[in-house]
């Protein structure tokens, strides 16, 4: 064969690959996507498996809390001293409330604006506990519309210990009003201030009344400690394990046909 055919041979050779070895390329890169697409999607799902059986777990611990006996106010104390989660634990109080330095924490119940009223309890020992009583309408702001509900002399209620916050929970929560007097989120720190309240003869968290108050006149309204977590985590994980089943099946099914057309 003359030195003129073999190089012809040659590039044609040379052109007949380059489409192949471009196709091989597209081919190994669509892959690589798929499988990382598959491996996203298995990993969102499986994350989600394992949210529900934490959010099943917290959900059963809280019931059992909710449905437990009520335990002195110095084991909630012992708790926070060694570190333990007081969450909902139900505790009985007693003391003294002093209405002159109540703070109000904007809220809704049953579809209604307004407050919950956490009031300073003086205890026995002079130190003191706020606690949310509960809801008010905004109307009802001012103590003066509300005189029949602010108790006097020494009082005695179980209700549910909750865990202060140690910074604000989102950035969507607006600051605290503190001139006006409206807290958006449990401040502890500046509920204890903005009320003139000394920080080192404060309790380091909070207690809601539960519903077995009932505060004469009707208000604040006790019971508003909200139990129910949504839980659709599920859902979720159906829903990613779904997009993964049917990408596979898009894939198989694009496979199966190049086969054919091939073929």
């Amino acid at each position: 064969m003359s030195e003129q055919g073999s190089g012809s041979i040659l590039n044609a050779e040379l052109k007949a690959s380059g489409p192949r070895a471009a196709g091989r390329a597209r081919t190994i890169l669509t892959g690589g996507l798929i499988l990382l697409c598959l491996a996203i999607l298995l990993s969102l799902g499986t994350w989600q498996v394992e949210r529900l059986h934490w959010k099943e777990g917290l959900i059963a611990k809280i019931t059992e809390r909710r449905d437990a006996a009520p335990v002195p106010l110095a084991d909630i104390e012992a708790a926070v001293v060694n570190g333990e989660d007081i969450e909902f634990r139900r505790v009985t109080i007693a003391g003294r409330f002093d209405h002159a330095k109540e703070r109000h924490f904007f809220a809704t119940h049953q579809g209604q604006t307004g407050f919950y009223v956490y009031t300073p309890l003086t205890l026995d020992d002079g130190r003191t506990l706020l606690v949310n009583r509960g809801f008010i309408p905004y109307e009802m702001k001012e103590p003066a519309k509300r005189g029949e509900g602010q108790v006097t002399g020494e009082v005695n209620f179980t209700g549910y210990a909750r865990t202060k916050l140690e910074a604000k929970p989102s950035s969507l929560v607006p600051d605290n009003d503190l001139p006006k007097n409206i807290f958006y989120w449990k401040d502890i720190a500046a509920m204890t201030t903005s009320a003139g309240l000394d920080p080192a003869r404060v309790l380091p968290f909070f207690v809601d009344a539960d519903a077995t108050v009932k505060n004469p006149g009707g208000f604040p309204v006790g019971g508003v400690t909200q139990f129910d977590l949504p839980n659709n985590h599920l859902q979720y994980a159906v829903t990613w394990y779904g997009l993964a089943l049917a990408l596979s099946g898009v894939v198989a099914a694009m496979w199966l046909k190049r086969r054919r057309s091939a073929s």
